[in-house]
Parts: structure tokens; sequence; C-alpha cells
């Protein structure tokens, strides 16, 4: 009803002052634009601050002449890989560090290298095609690189109570963990995790001890 009662009065004055047609549309299209000039003020968001160690990187490299040797080194969960970004003068290898607040960056001025580092959340393509999970000598979960029985250890989890999962799982399931269960995505590592952290003897011992709170 505010619209129609403001086009309706523009409408009268433009009639008295006998002004063309086409100024009540270049009004109108003022207001209009203003409107969405100050609905998208707000949406507008502030690009991301460099980290305290990409601040110092930055200006270390504000100081240097001449191109650096870059790369990429990708974390995985399980495995890494690398990729050479080729030579960089500095002014591209600060455009990378603000485009990536992500990644941590290391400089090496004696080597005349730079290396970016993103860690990322899931498998590499080797891990993909080659990872297990399974139990070493010790008791503990295990993520291996190719069957256990290689024993190419890529880390540790935890402490299995091997006596507890014995009672309780069947022998099929024990022989599976035993020759080591295939990974190949993040869905597959984070259920036989959630599997197998039933068994771990500091979850076992919270269990058989619970903590009671005097009143």
């Amino acid at each position: 009803m505010m619209e129609f009662s403001l086009w309706k009065n523009l409408k009268k004055r433009l009639k008295r002052k006998r002004r063309p047609v086409w100024m009540l549309g270049v009004i109108m299209f003022c207001l209009l634009a203003g409107w969405l000039f100050i609905a998208n003020k707000n949406v507008v968001t502030a690009a991301p601050k460099p980290t305290a160690n990409q601040t110092s990187v930055i200006q270390e490299l504000e100081k240097l002449d001449g191109a650096l040797s870059a790369k990429l080194r990708l974390v995985y969960v399980c495995g890494e890989e690398s990729k050479l970004l080729g030579q960089l003068v500095s002014k591209e290898i600060v455009q990378l560090v603000l485009a990536h607040p992500e990644w941590k960056v290391m400089l090496n001025q004696e080597q005349g290298t730079v290396q970016f580092e993103e860690r990322i959340e899931d498998l590499s393509d080797h891990c993909k095609a080659n990872a297990y999970m399974g139990v070493d000598k010790k008791g503990n979960l295990t993520l291996y690189d190719g069957a256990p029985k290689k024993e190419k250890v890529v880390r540790t989890f935890f402490q299995l109570d091997v006596r507890y999962m014995e009672s309780s799982l069947p022998q099929d399931k024990l022989d599976q963990l035993t020759r080591g269960i295939r990974i190949t995505d993040m869905e597959e590592y984070n259920s036989v995790l959630s599997t197998y952290s039933d068994y771990a003897i500091e979850q076992n011992q919270k269990v058989m001890n619970p903590a009671y709170q005097q009143e």
C-alpha cells in the first residue's frame, strides 16, 4: 500500500508540474537502484585474513627478489602427494598465500624454495588402492599400506582389548581383522574406527570402573 501511495503522489506532482512521463520512470529507477545497493551492501563478506604464519612469510617475501621453486604438499588422512608449482616470483607467491588462507606456508630462503601444505579430509589415491586396517603384534588397531603381514604401518590408533574382542566377536570377524580390512574411502575408514573403538582398552576401563559422584 505504501508503494502504491508513493506512486500516486508522484503522478499527481508530475501532472501539476507538467513534466514528461519518462521523468517518472527515472525517479522510480533511482529509488529501486538505491534499495538494491543498500540490500546488497550487507551481503558482501570480507576476505579471510591471513594467518600469523602466512603474514610472517609475506613479510619475508616482500624483501626478496627473483623467483623461488614452489611446491604444494597435499597431506591426506592417509597418504601424501606433492605437486610442483614451478618457479614463482614473490608477487605470485603472495597471491597464492592470500587466495588460500587454509594453507600452511614454509619458506626456505637458503635453498630458494617455498612449500605450501594443504590438509585434506580424504584418502590419497594410493591409500584408496592399498590401505588396510588391522591389528599389530601389540594389539593396536593400525592403518597399513598394503596387507598387515607386510607391516608397512601408516599410523596407529589405539590398543584393543583382544580378550574382550575374542569373547564378544565371532571368529570370522577376528580373522578378518587379523588378515586386514580393506579401506577404500572415508566412509569405510570412519566405520571401522567407530566399530573397534568399542573395544579400545581405555573405553573398556571406563565401563568397568565408572566414576561415581558422592552426594
